[in-house]
C-alpha cells in the first residue's frame, strides 16, 4: 500500500532540475526543479532505487488519482509530475498549445491516464479547446481489463470530454483468440466501453502495449484477428484504431526473441467496406455461442450500401438474417471472398448468410 511510508522523512540525491541548456530557453523558460514532482525512483547518493515520495510545499504524500491499484497509483516511474504546483499545470498548458501550433495536430492520445488527477486531465482539455478554438479529438488511455464500471467512472469524473480506449473489448478478444470454439462470442461485448457508452469508446484490436513481448502482452492470436476487426470497423458503435503492424507488419527483436507480426490480408477490404457499405441501422444476431452476426440497412446517401456480417469460432456457420425488404430479390456475395456460394434475399427482406469454419464473411450485393 503506497499510503503507508516505511520510513522517517530522510534527505536524499536525486536527479529534479532540467533546465535544457541546449535549447536556451528558445521554446521555454521553464525550469523544472524539485517542487514540480511528487516522487522520484532513484537516490543518486545511495545509489539505491526504490519509490521516494518528495516532502515539499505542495503536499507530503500522493497525489488522488483515478486508480486505486497498491492504494495509490500516481507514481509511474522515473519523475512523477506534481500537479498541485500551478506552475505546473500552466507550463504544460503551454506546451499543448505549442505542439497544436507548431505541428497543426488534429487532437492529442492522453496515455496513462490513471497516474494522473482528473482535475488536471479536464482543465487542460478546455483550455486546449478554447485557446485553440478547435474540437480536437481525444482520446486517453486507462488501461483496465477488470472493470468497465471504472471506465465510466472516469468518464463522469472528467465530464466526458475525452474518448477512450476500450481495453475491456481488447481483452475479449485476446481470450477469445486462446480459448477457440469454447469461447461464447454471443457475450464478446458484455461489460465493454463500447456496450455500455459506445460514443466514448475507440476499439481496437491490439495496440504497442499489447503486442509480443511488451509490458502489458496480450496479443490476439493471428486466425481471430479477421472477426475482430469486422467487430470493430462494420459495427455502429466505437470509433475503430486500426493497429499499425496489421497494414504494414514489424519484425523486431527484444532479449534475443525474434518476432514477426504479419499484415493482415483481409484488412483492406474490410476499411474498404466500412467507408463505403457499413452504414445504417444495425440488427443483431449475437444469439449463438459460435456464431454471431449483424446487418446494417445502408443509407441512400452512400449506393449500394447495407451489408450482413456472419462470423463463427468453430464449425462453418450459417444464420438468417434481415437486412431489409428493400433489397427482396437481389443478390448477395461474400466480399471477402470466403465463400463462393450467392445469397438472394427473399420477400421479407431476409437470407440465409454462411461463413467457413473459424472466420468471417461480410455479405453485399452483387454488383
Amino acid at each position: 500500500d503506497r499510503n503507508e511510508f516505511i520510513s522517517d522523512v530522510i534527505e536524499i540525491d536525486a536527479w529534479t532540475k532540467f533546465n535544457f541548456p541546449g535549447r536556451a530557453g528558445q521554446y521555454s523558460e521553464f525550469i523544472w526543479d524539485y517542487k514540480c514532482f511528487s516522487g522520484v525512483d532513484y537516490a543518486e547518493n545511495n545509489q539505491e532505487t526504490a519509490i521516494y515520495a518528495i516532502q515539499n510545499e505542495y503536499g507530503e504524500g500522493w497525489e488522488e488519482v483515478p486508480s486505486h491499484e497498491m492504494g495509490n497509483y500516481d507514481y509511474l516511474m522515473f519523475n512523477d509530475i506534481d500537479f498541485r504546483n500551478r506552475a505546473v499545470v500552466e507550463e504544460l498548458k503551454y506546451w499543448g498549445k505549442w505542439y497544436f501550433e507548431t505541428c497543426k495536430i488534429d487532437g492529442f492520445r492522453l496515455d496513462a491516464v490513471k497516474h494522473i488527477p482528473t482535475e488536471f486531465i479536464a482543465e487542460w482539455i478546455d483550455y486546449m479547446k478554447n485557446e485553440c478554438n478547435k474540437d480536437l479529438f481525444i482520446v486517453a488511455e486507462n488501461w483496465n481489463v477488470d472493470s468497465v464500471d471504472e471506465l465510466e467512472s472516469y468518464i463522469e469524473l472528467t465530464g466526458g470530454k475525452t474518448q477512450l480506449f476500450d481495453s475491456l473489448l481488447h481483452h475479449n478478444f485476446y481470450l477469445a483468440s486462446q480459448a477457440g470454439q469454447e469461447y461464447d462470442l454471443s457475450s464478446i461485448f458484455n461489460d465493454t466501453l463500447v456496450q455500455r457508452n459506445p460514443l466514448l469508446a475507440v476499439t481496437f484490436v491490439d495496440n504497442h502495449d499489447s503486442q509480443p513481448l511488451q509490458a502489458l502482452e496480450s496479443f490476439t492470436e493471428f486466425w481471430f484477428r479477421p472477426l475482430a476487426y469486422a467487430m470493430i470497423l462494420l459495427r455502429e458503435g466505437g470509433i475503430p484504431c486500426v493497429f499499425y503492424t496489421d497494414v504494414y507488419g514489424a519484425a523486431y527483436e527484444d532479449d534475443g526473441q525474434q518476432v514477426e507480426l504479419i499484415g493482415l490480408q483481409e484488412l483492406p477490404q474490410l476499411l474498404k467496406i466500412r467507408e463505403n457499405l457499413a452504414y445504417g441501422e444495425q440488427r443483431d444476431y449475437l444469439d449463438h455461442p459460435n456464431c454471431i452476426g449483424w446487418t446494417r440497412i445502408g443509407i441512400d446517401e452512400f449506393e449500394n450500401s447495407g451489408i450482413a456480417v456472419i462470423l463463427t469460432n468453430g464449425e462453418e456457420g450459417f444464420k438468417q438474417m434481415e437486412i431489409g425488404s428493400q433489397f427482396a430479390g437481389k443478390t448477395f456475395v461474400d466480399l471477402l471472398g470466403k465463400r463462393s456460394e450467392e445469397v438472394v434475399i427473399d420477400e421479407n427482406g431476409v437470407g440465409e448468410f454462411l461463413c467457413a469454419a473459424g472466420s468471417v464473411s461480410v455479405w453485399g450485393l452483387k454488383i
